[in-house]
């Protein structure tokens, strides 16, 4: 089934356009450290032919304890992702988590995402919406595909049609997380372009104690398998050094299912590979 294209910026997602890649370091850093991992992932995307949205997060408002790295916070992320944009002309991504942020959001970022646990809050949806811009909505690790409709539905009231949908793995007990490959099918007859996120369906939901873990080995098997079913979009977080510790010497956020960026042409390279294949 082809699904309807959502057009972000030059680059088209859905509608039987070719793969694109949603990516970057789950939190910003620095200025200096996004515009790095931006340049590097971009260039290696462009030598693989691939489209490629950065992702980096503002805000972290999710981390499972107080003391979590959260990012440099809405106005200084938004000002660094401005600064990504203009400098290497490619499109934006990033979470909102509350109403008052939306607005703000809409004015930098080329797609606005939901986080999984907030893909049910209705104001927040609503106010994504209602900017006009592509809408990334996370599936809840607690949502069934075929609820995702209700989320549909939210986003259609405001005559928003840019929609596109990402699985993120579902619980599975606790602390681990299962991706169930229907999942894909069951929202993609939905009508909207499918994401499917890599590295946080490898995640430990709290696995750490006080911080998630993660199974980043399995990342590469996963994307593989989403790319041959035919997913619209390939989203995973990446770092050049994802096990480092920050200056202040608290863990990066999420860094235990980060790619590394040097793992990244490989891939790319075998997924054009299965792409291609699969093709229709």
């Amino acid at each position: 089934m082809t699904t309807r294209p959502v057009a972000v910026g030059s680059i088209t997602i859905g509608g039987g356009a070719p793969l694109v890649l949603i990516g970057g370091p789950c939190a910003i850093e620095s200025e200096r450290h996004a515009l790095m991992t931006a340049e590097r992932v971009a260039s290696i995307a462009a030598d693989c032919r691939v489209p490629f949205i950065y992702k980096s997060s503002y805000d972290k408002a999710n981390r499972s304890s107080v003391n979590g790295y959260r990012g440099p916070g809405l106005i200084e992320g938004l000002r660094i992702l401005r600064k990504v944009r203009e400098t290497l002309r490619i499109p934006v991504l990033s979470d909102v988590h509350q109403v008052s942020e939306v607005d703000p959001a809409a004015e930098v970022l080329d797609v606005i995402q939901i986080p999984a646990f907030l893909c049910r809050q209705t104001d927040l949806v609503l106010a994504a919406a209602a900017t006009g811009k592509p809408v990334n909505v996370k599936k809840g690790q607690f949502v069934a595909p075929r609820d995702m409709k209700n989320v549909v539905d939210k986003v259609l009231s405001k005559g928003n049609e840019s929609i596109l949908l990402t699985e993120r793995g579902t619980s599975f007990g606790y602390n681990n997380l299962v991706v169930d490959m229907r999942g894909l099918a069951i929202m993609r007859a939905l009508g909207y372009p499918i994401v499917f996120d890599a590295t946080h369906s490898v995640q430990l939901p709290g696995g750490a104690g006080d911080r998630s873990g993660g199974e980043r080995e399995y990342v590469p098997a996963l994307a593989r398998a989403a790319v041959a079913f035919g997913v619209d979009a390939l989203f995973m977080e990446m770092h050049e050094d994802p096990d480092r510790a920050l200056p202040d010497g608290r863990p990066l956020s999420d860094g235990p299912n980060m790619l590394r960026i040097d793992d990244l042409p490989r891939l790319l390279g075998q997924l054009g590979a299965i792409g291609a294949a699969v093709q229709p």
